[in-house]
Parts: C-alpha cells; structure tokens; sequence
C-alpha cells in the first residue's frame, strides 16, 4: 500500500492538523495500557500520533507494522484525559482506521490484514445493526441456556479455541424484558412506553443498544424502574438500533452514520418530547454524546445527512444523552426512596469510557451510596482498562487476557461480594473470567444493584 493511494474520503489535511497539536510531551505513556505491556514507543498514544502522521504525509508507507500498532490500540482514550493539550486521540484513531477499512482490499493482497470471517461480517451487518433480529435470538439463546444444551457444549469442547467459544463463554443468562411498570410480566421486547408511579416528574428515553438488550436486560429492566419509581415516564423507541460504535472503531464510518441518522429519529419521533435520553453502557454513551463529530464534514456521507439537517439534529439528540447513574444521581423523587440495608462491601470497576471521555465515575459513588450499610470502594487499579474495548479481546485476546489478569488479580484482594460496573462489555469480559475462577464475586450494574435493594425481583 502506497501512501498516495490514501481514499479520497479522508481528509489528510485534518488528520496533520490534529496530529501535530501533539507536543509529544509523554504524559500520556504511563496511562497507556498497551506501552505499559510492551514498552515500545510505537504503541504509546505519541508513537501512534507521529505513525498516522508519517502515513497522512507519505513519509512512511501504510503496512502491516503500522496495522498492528493501530489495532494494538483500545481507544480507551486514558491520553486524551490528561493531555495537556487536548489532542482528539479518539478522532484520530477513528479517522486512521477509516483510512485503513477504505484501502482494505490492497492491504488483503500484502498481508497486512486478515481476512474478517464471513460470520463475524454477517453479524455485525445484519444481527447488530438489526434490532429486531436480535429480538428474535432472545428465545432461541434462553432455550439454549434453559434446556442444558449450553452446558453440554461448554463440556464437549466442541467450539475448541475459536473466537465463537471466546464469545459464548461470556455470554450471561439471557433475560426477558419487563412489562406492568418494570414488574410483575415479562415479554419478548420492551413496552413503548412505561408511565412514571406516584408524582410525575418528566419524561426520559432509554437506549438499550445491540448486545446489551440480549445480554443486559436486568439493566435495562432496572433502569425503568428506578426511573418509573422517581415518577419518570420512562419511553423505550421501537425503532432504535445499535449505536454505532463498533462500526465506527472498526472503520466502517458509513455504517457508524447511518445508524446514528435512525437512533436520532426513533427519539425525536412525533410527540416524544424528553428531558433526557438515558443510556446504561458508559460505551454506548460516549458514541451517542458524540454524533456530531462521527459526521466528519469531509466525507460524502456528511454532505447527504447536511441535505437533511443531520447536524442539528445529531446535536439536539447529543445534548440529551445521560449516562444513568448521571441522571440518577441529580434527580428529585428520592426522598420517599427507601433502599433495604446491604451490608456487603461493594467495589467499583470505572469503565474507561465513563472515566476518560464522559469524565462520570463519581457518579456510580453516588448512587450506592443510597444503599443502607454498603462498604463501596474503587476497584484498585480503575486508571488501567479491563481489556474487553469492544470487540478488543476477540482481535487481540492476548494483549487483553494480560489487562483482564491485573483486574482478576486485583478483585480477589479486594475482598467484595460484587463488582458494579457501568458498560456491558465489560461486566461480560470480567465476569467470564470469575466464572472461570470459580468466584463468587457477583458482576452488575450500580443501578442493578439499587433496583433490587429497593424492591425489584432479580
């Protein structure tokens, strides 16, 4: 791959500009989980930056080194917190790996890619982006779970080492969504609407993402009543979809813009009028809070969603976006809020999206802090990421079980009858490996863990 052959899509000049803010300083090098392991400058936030801008500049070639260093990355964005320069790490890395999707089929024929499998194409096009079809899995995953044959499948080995068995082992018991006001009925998909109990406060949205509506509903159920019982009238779009994000970290910035253009209309729809927009993956947050920057004005999909007002429209949607915990913990309605006592000692893991972009972690603090007799703590070593970045730990599984063992690590020392954590992809990556361990360490949400302490059946 030649550096001249760069897609015409990609602005060059943005990406310079952005790059050589970068004093190169290194005060991002010890915050950076991947230099921390491997100690090589080309896998420091600083390395990265001088890579892209010697590929944006043809001053060196785009190969099969520059690949691995970019892929290396887990857009944790632990640099962009304390650069003292406020470079948009994350916009770059994005930016960079749009230039390497679109120049995909040159890298294939030199080998500096591999080939994704047809399944995980098949999956992150048509199941993913596809709420209704993973609607359609529920029954099919709980029959799975509920008739023994996931045991027996983890027993026979039969998956061997493959990504599918990296995924299946992280799969939780699949839930079913609540119907009646978050109690008392279950159902294959969320109610459009659940009214707020007692005095009405306002009107919120819920976003329920793409894996976590399988994978989280717990969540997702608790959120509504929580929100229900503050007397929120809690609203839940049909028509929302995936947020994005795993498109747009994978390149696929087309795909990441088309869903943002369908999330912004399912909750701007006729007679939706919201306080907020309320999501409960700290990684989901971040995608939809940033909306307005995934348009880049330089690509021809911009110039089609400008025709249609997409940018006003990403930024009225944005400025609503609230990280649940967020929400929860400046609402009115708590006075006649009475949690039952927990007296367990609670740690707290800090999603690198809830700590580096959405700069929210006291938040989840707050919140158990509502919980009568709880001992709540940070997780030692919360300024490091977990591993789990997405689809991070299926592409690079040995540079993220290295992340994953300091958090195992530092969870059996910590002495904690529950880990809460804010982002699903993360709960799925820890929780796996206790179950591996054999720990009794229970992984969920602060807002899970509220829920039941004030009623909620598990």
């Amino acid at each position: 791959m030649k550096p001249s052959d760069l897609p015409p899509d990609f602005s060059v000049d943005t990406l310079i500009a952005e790059a050589n803010r970068c004093v190169a300083c290194g005060l991002c090098l010890p915050h950076c989980p991947t230099y921390r392991i491997t100690l090589s400058e080309a896998d420091s936030p600083r390395g990265r930056i001088a890579l892209m801008s010697g590929v944006a500049s043809h001053r060196i070639p785009m190969n099969a080194r520059f690949v691995l260093h970019i892929d290396r990355c887990l857009t944790c964005r632990a640099c962009e917190a304390v650069c003292p320069n406020h470079v948009s790490y994350g916009k770059l890395v994005d930016g960079t790996r749009a230039m390497i999707s679109s120049s995909y089929p040159d890298l294939l024929k030199e080998g500096a890619v591999t080939r994704k499998s047809w399944f995980r194409r098949w999956m992150e096009n048509e199941i993913l982006a596809k709420s209704g079809r993973l609607d359609a899995l529920r029954p099919l995953l709980r029959f799975y779970q509920k008739t023994g044959l996931q045991k027996a499948i983890r027993k026979s080995g039969l998956l061997g080492k493959t990504k599918l068995a990296v995924l299946e082992r992280q799969l939780p018991p699949v839930g079913m969504p609540c119907t009646l006001r978050g109690k008392g009925g279950v159902a294959n998909t969320w109610q459009a609407v659940y009214p707020s109990i007692g005095n009405p406060r306002g009107e919120v949205g819920l976003f329920l993402g793409c894996v976590a509506r399988l994978t989280d509903v717990e969540t997702l159920n608790s959120a509504i009543f929580v929100l229900n019982h503050l007397g929120y009238t809690v609203h839940v779009p049909p028509t929302q979809t995936c947020c994005g994000a795993l498109h747009q970290h994978g390149g696929d910035r087309q795909a990441a813009v088309q869903l943002a253009q369908q999330n912004t209309r399912a909750f701007e729809g006729p007679g939706l009028d919201l306080h907020a927009i309320i999501s409960t993956a700290s990684g989901c947050g971040v995608q939809l809070t940033e909306y307005p920057l995934c348009n880049a004005s330089e690509t021809p999909e911009y110039q089609i969603l400008q025709s249609l007002h997409a940018e006003e429209e990403a930024g009225n949607f944005s400025a609503k976006v609230m990280d649940i915990s967020a929400f929860l913990a400046k609402a009115e309605g708590w006075d006649n809020i009475k949690p039952e006592p927990l007296p367990h000692k609670i740690v707290v893991h800090e999603p690198c999206t809830l700590r580096n972009v959405l700069r929210g972690s006291a938040h989840s603090y707050t919140l158990l802090a509502r919980v009568p007799g709880a001992e709540v703590a940070p997780l030692a070593g919360n300024d490091q990421c977990c591993g789990a970045a997405g689809t991070y730990f299926l592409d690079q599984p040995e540079m993220a079980r290295g992340l994953l063992r300091d958090k195992i690590t530092a969870l059996d020392a910590s002495g904690a009858h529950y880990l809460a954590t804010s982002n699903v992809g993360c709960a799925m990556h820890i929780a796996s490996a206790l179950r591996e361990t054999g720990s009794e360490i229970e992984v969920l949400h602060p807002v899970t863990l509220l829920a039941r302490q004030m009623g909620m059946a598990s």
